[in-house]
C-alpha cells in the first residue's frame, strides 16, 4: 500500500511539472494555432538565470528559491514575448515555416547554453525542508512534490481566471474566433497574442526553476527532455485544451512512475505506447475539439 501511495503522489508531482511546461504549449496552440518547438528553450534559459541569481543571493534557502522563481517567471515571459514579436508574428498561418524556425531556434539555443554553462549538469541546492520527506499512509513522500503540485494548481487557476475574467482575456478569445472583426473595432490583437506567448513562457520559466528542484540540477538539455513529454501530454490531452493538458499530465506521469517501478524502468516506452493508442483510437485527444 505504501508503495502505491508513493508512486501516486510522486506521479502527481511529476505530472505537475509536465503541466507547467505543457500549459504554455496548449495555450499557445489553442489560442493561436502555433506549435512552438522552442518552448523548451524558454524553460532552460529561465532555469539557468534563476539558478544564477538565486545562488548569488542566498543559495539553498527559501528566499533564494523564491527569487529564482520570480526571475524564472520574468525571463520566460520576456524571452517568449520577444520570440513572438521578432519571429512568430510574421509567420501566422504558415505552419511549416513556424516549425522550421522554432526547431532551429531550439537547436541553436542548446548550443548557446552549452557554450555558456558547459555540457555537464550543474547540481543545485534547495531549502532543507524540500530535501526531506513527509509520511502519508506509510509512504515517505519527498516534500518537493507538494511544492510542484501547489504551483501547478496556482498556474492553472491563474490562466483560467485571466482568460475568463480580464479584458485582455476576452480580447484574446474574441481574436481567436474572428481576428478581423476585433481589429475592425480598433483593438490591437497582435499585442494580445504577444501576451499569450508571455504567459506561456512565464509558466515554462517557472517550470524550469522547479525542474531544477525536482531533478537537483540544471543543464542545457533540461528543456529539450521536458519538451518531449510536454508534447506527449498536449497531444494526449487534446491540442489546445488546457483542461486536457492538466488531466493528461497526471495520467502520463503516474503511468510512467508505475511502469518504471513494476515493469523494469520501461516508463518512457509505456508512455509512447499510450500516445500511439490515443492517436489510433481518439486522434483529437481526450478533450480536443473535432476539426
Amino acid at each position: 500500500m505504501s508503495t502505491v501511495v508513493l508512486l501516486l503522489v510522486t506521479g502527481l508531482g511529476l505530472g505537475a511539472l509536465y503541466f507547467l511546461v505543457a500549459s504554455g504549449l496548449s495555450l499557445i496552440y489553442g489560442l493561436m494555432g502555433v506549435l512552438n518547438f522552442a518552448h523548451g528553450s524558454f524553460l532552460t534559459i529561465a532555469a539557468f538565470l534563476g539558478w544564477e541569481v538565486g545562488r548569488r543571493v542566498s543559495d539553498g534557502t527559501w528566499w533564494g528559491l523564491a527569487l529564482s522563481a520570480m526571475v524564472g517567471l520574468a525571463v520566460g515571459a520576456i524571452v517568449a514575448a520577444a520570440t513572438e514579436y521578432l519571429l512568430i508574428r510574421r509567420l501566422y498561418e504558415r505552419h511549416i515555416e513556424q516549425a522550421l524556425v522554432t526547431v532551429g531556434l531550439s537547436l541553436a539555443t542548446v548550443a548557446l547554453f552549452e557554450g555558456i554553462w558547459g555540457t555537464d549538469p550543474i547540481y543545485t541546492q534547495k531549502p532543507e525542508w524540500l530535501a526531506q520527506t513527509t509520511e502519508i499512509l506509510g509512504a515517505k513522500i519527498p516534500n518537493d512534490r507538494f511544492l510542484l503540485i501547489a504551483c501547478a494548481l496556482v498556474v492553472l487557476g491563474g490562466i483560467v481566471l485571466f482568460l475568463r475574467r480580464t479584458r485582455y482575456g476576452l480580447i484574446i478569445r474574441a481574436g481567436v474566433e474572428n481576428r478581423s472583426m476585433v481589429m475592425a473595432l480598433g483593438i490591437d490583437v497582435r499585442r494580445s497574442f504577444t501576451i499569450v506567448f508571455a504567459i506561456g513562457g512565464a509558466a515554462a520559466g517557472l517550470g524550469g526553476v522547479l525542474a531544477s528542484v525536482y531533478y537537483g540540477y540544471v543543464s542545457a538539455h533540461l528543456g529539450s527532455v521536458l519538451l518531449i513529454f510536454a508534447f506527449i501530454v498536449t497531444v494526449i490531452g487534446g491540442l489546445g485544451s488546457l483542461t486536457g493538458a492538466a488531466i493528461a499530465s497526471v495520467l502520463v506521469a503516474v503511468l510512467q512512475q508505475f511502469a518504471n517501478f513494476y515493469l523494469g524502468g520501461t516508463g518512457d516506452l509505456v508512455v509512447v505506447v499510450a500516445l500511439a493508442a490515443v492517436l489510433l483510437v481518439r486522434p483529437r485527444g481526450l478533450m480536443g475539439k473535432v476539426a
